[in-house]
């Protein structure tokens, strides 16, 4: 599925709807330049699990973890990483094998590491059809 929105509160509202429609054990990977939306999107997605407290990318961290929703919420921002081993001493596995939602920014850069099963969301810009247009392309791999 390929949507397309030309504000920032048009993708925090994909976001949102992705969110509502979340399950418990989802992945959700989130690929994009930087600058292109993704934390807009994600805090869409969070407002969708019914989280109410701020969501930032957690870029020094590498994970954060919100409970408040209807299911936990973990967040992952991976950019910074300079290992897949790292992401085990973090309990990754657990995470990903868990009950929550995990949605994955930068996923690409730790792609040998995530599960087959998975919903991918790929940000992309287009300048040539404005500044703020975003084009989504959300794909479920089975």
């Amino acid at each position: 599925m390929v949507q397309e929105t030309r504000s920032p509160e048009q993708t925090f509202e994909i976001g949102f709807r992705l969110g509502r429609k979340a399950r418990p054990g989802q992945v959700y990977t989130l690929t994009g330049d930087l600058g292109v939306g993704k934390t807009v999107f994600t805090q869409g997605f969070a407002k969708g699990l019914g989280i109410e407290e701020p969501v930032s990318s957690p870029t020094f961290t590498i994970v954060q973890v919100y409970e408040e929703g209807r299911l936990p919420f973990y967040h992952f921002d991976v950019y910074r990483i300079g290992d897949v081993e790292e992401m085990d001493e973090i309990g990754y596995e657990d995470y990903v094998m868990g009950e929550g939602v995990c949605l994955i920014e930068w996923a690409n850069l730790i792609e040998e590491i995530l599960p087959q099963k998975r919903t991918e969301i790929v940000i992309e810009k287009d300048l040539d059809q404005g500044f703020e247009f975003r084009r989504i392309t959300i794909e479920e791999l089975p």
